[in-house]
């Protein structure tokens, strides 16, 4: 069972098929899956791929996180992730997806932290990435206000994608920093 996450502004519950329809209304919506390959146009495969994820058994600790304000908690806001990359490993990937109208206001980076300190501190992971594309400014924002550097450039599905990563000995000398 995955932790629940409470912050100023947020809470943050596993994910559930409880969330099913919020989460494929909010991929339907083409500027947020912009720079996000996925079945998204085709109502089948999207549910199923969106089924997987929800029923996936990631490793303990890890999953999906749905996102809800604390000034209305009836109102779906997206999801934060920390599984391993690309579902498979070895790094554990970090992400975020959120409705349009949850942008500019700093949630994501706000949900994003918590996946960050549980990642390192509880489960002891050695290392957490994020593959963004390189015209995603806003989502390399979020990266870099939670600790990620860029590392390399990749591929996937023939599109390119910048990895930043933070690792454990640089997270804990930056929390120790800050203390």
């Amino acid at each position: 069972m995955l932790p629940a996450f409470e912050t100023e502004r947020l809470f943050l519950r596993p994910r559930t098929m409880a969330d099913i329809d919020a989460c494929m209304a909010m991929d339907r919506d083409p500027e947020v899956t912009k720079y996000v390959p996925g079945p998204w146009h085709n109502p089948q495969e999207h549910r199923r791929f969106v089924i997987s994820r929800i029923e996936a058994e990631f490793a303990p600790g890890l999953g999906y996180w749905s996102i809800f304000a604390k000034a209305q908690p009836e109102l779906f806001l997206g999801w934060v992730l920390l599984i391993p990359d690309n579902a498979i490993g070895p790094d554990i990937e970090i992400g975020w997806r959120l409705n349009r109208h949850a942008w500019g206001k700093g949630y994501a980076t706000e949900a994003a932290r918590p996946l960050v300190d549980h990642a390192f501190l509880f489960l002891g992971i050695e290392r957490v990435v994020a593959s963004i594309h390189p015209d995603n400014a806003a989502s390399i924002h979020v990266a870099k206000k939670i600790g990620l550097r860029p590392e390399r450039d990749t591929i996937h599905d023939e599109t390119p994608y910048q990895t930043y990563a933070i690792n454990r000995v640089d997270f804990l000398s930056s929390q120790a920093l800050n203390t």
